[in-house]
């Protein structure tokens, strides 16, 4: 069973993002024991999530919880326009870097709001998975 150590919600209008949700995720990371790397990923993940979440935003807000637990973060994204969460990934797609989320992410899927809203789930584990327990591939 995992236990949350400290979760915040923040709704933050969109021009206020890349100065609010990096200062958030940092202050809960840092508290959890998050490892310098990890929280470097975090903080890329953040400023992806700043930059193209208000394009994807129902209402211009960007509506984020973060939870960290003893064995990583969890942001969800909500408020997202039908398709918002998907747009959001490709948003965040660089030149001569890929797809940022999905690379820095563990784990990423989109839940549907009631409304028919979207809201888009990351998981960043502090440590990275043991490569001796993965399926080669190839």
């Amino acid at each position: 069973m995992t236990v949350a150590r400290n979760r915040v919600d923040v709704a933050v209008r969109a021009d206020l993002a890349g100065g609010v949700l990096p200062a958030v995720v940092a202050m809960l990371a840092a508290r959890a024991e998050c490892p310098l790397d990890r929280l470097e990923e975090a903080l890329l993940l953040t400023d992806a999530v700043a930059a193209h979440a208000p394009g994807r935003s129902r209402d211009g807000t960007v509506q984020v919880a973060v939870t960290v637990d003893e064995d990583g973060l969890r942001m969800t994204v909500g408020g997202l326009q039908p398709q918002g969460a998907q747009g959001l990934v490709a948003d965040a797609t660089l030149p001569l870097v890929g797809a940022v989320i999905e690379r820095v992410a563990d784990e990423l899927h989109t839940e549907t709001d009631d409304d028919g809203g979207e809201r888009l789930v990351l998981r960043l584990r502090y440590t990275a998975p043991n490569p001796a327990t993965l399926d080669n591939v190839g």
